[in-house]
């Protein structure tokens, strides 16, 4: 990617009139092998590698629910697909709440829209029943309280040691925590009462979206030879014409520039004289890269 900036920043200072005509673009190579047996694919990023994945691990799997009731083929990939979605939105929650927390808590009902302004013990006291639930026996003892901020702060004994969570009021009322909100009845229904994921005869418990998506990207990377490329150079010559340069199979990224002054800022910015505000820009934002490997 720093290479990449840098003839950006080249063209973007120095031949614009090739990024206007529309005559610019990037190769798109892949960023994972798979190998299973004789057969390869290549996949071009993170998403499409857990794309993958979750094909191959729905594939004779069924998600047994604390009713009995059986969900498999389809309607399986329709609720990883709610657990992916979930996970997402837990990812947006600041990193010093631990996503099991978060998770269980929405399973709970906390975030649904009004119910942390109601009864606040009463919803501390329902999250620390949900935590005890899918704990091990020797791992529960939650108790729940309101906090001075309207959130809930959640304590246990682990071996002699308090071990404290806490869900702060901001949290509870956050954009992230009314997405997850309204999820809740989904949540609810699928891991309300302690699920089984089966595959090839063998059950796996899944208390939770996370659970759930780990155990299905687990099963489908069974007996596979995963490869990441961190670059070009890595590549065979075979591999490289046959992912990035072939013009019958290649793909390609066409640069624009929807927004010059915004453009001319960044690349100000990050390839300036002045170090302090790339300093600042890369500080404020770290945390929100999504597309690393793009």
């Amino acid at each position: 990617a720093h290479i990449r900036t840098l003839l950006l920043t080249f063209f973007f200072r120095q031949m614009p009139r090739v990024i206007e005509g529309g005559f610019l673009y990037i190769a798109q190579p892949p960023l994972y092998k798979v190998s299973r047996g004789k057969s390869e694919v290549y996949l071009k990023d993170q998403s499409a590698l857990e794309d993958y994945l979750m094909e191959m691990g729905i594939e004779g799997a069924a998600l047994r629910l604390g009713s009995g009731e059986e969900i498999a083929g389809q309607d399986l990939h329709r609720v990883v697909e709610e657990a992916r979605q979930a996970r997402r939105i837990l990812q947006h929650f600041p990193t010093h709440y631990p996503q099991t927390i978060l998770e269980q808590a929405a399973i709970a009902g906390a975030f649904v829209t009004g119910a942390a302004d109601g009864d606040l013990q009463g919803l501390a006291d329902q999250v620390a029943a949900r935590l005890d639930q899918v704990a091990v026996e020797y791992e529960r003892g939650w108790t729940g309280r309101p906090t001075q901020d309207r959130g809930i702060r959640l304590v246990r004994a682990l071996r002699g040691v308090d071990e404290v969570r806490t869900i702060d009021g901001p949290a509870l009322r956050s954009g992230e925590a009314r997405r997850l909100g309204a999820m809740t009845r989904q949540l609810q229904e699928i891991y309300g009462r302690t699920a089984e994921l089966v595959r090839r005869d063998k059950g796996q418990p899944i208390h939770g979206p996370i659970d759930l998506l780990t155990a299905i990207l687990n099963e489908g990377e069974r007996g596979l030879t995963l490869q990441r490329y961190k670059g070009l150079g890595e590549m065979n010559p075979d591999q490289l014409w046959e992912t990035t340069l072939d013009p019958e199979a290649r793909t390609l990224l066409q640069v624009r520039i929807e927004d010059v002054a915004e453009a001319d800022d960044i690349f100000t910015k990050l390839m300036g004289d002045v170090v302090e505000p790339r300093r600042e820009f890369i500080q404020s934002n770290a945390l929100r890269v999504e597309h690393l490997d793009f």
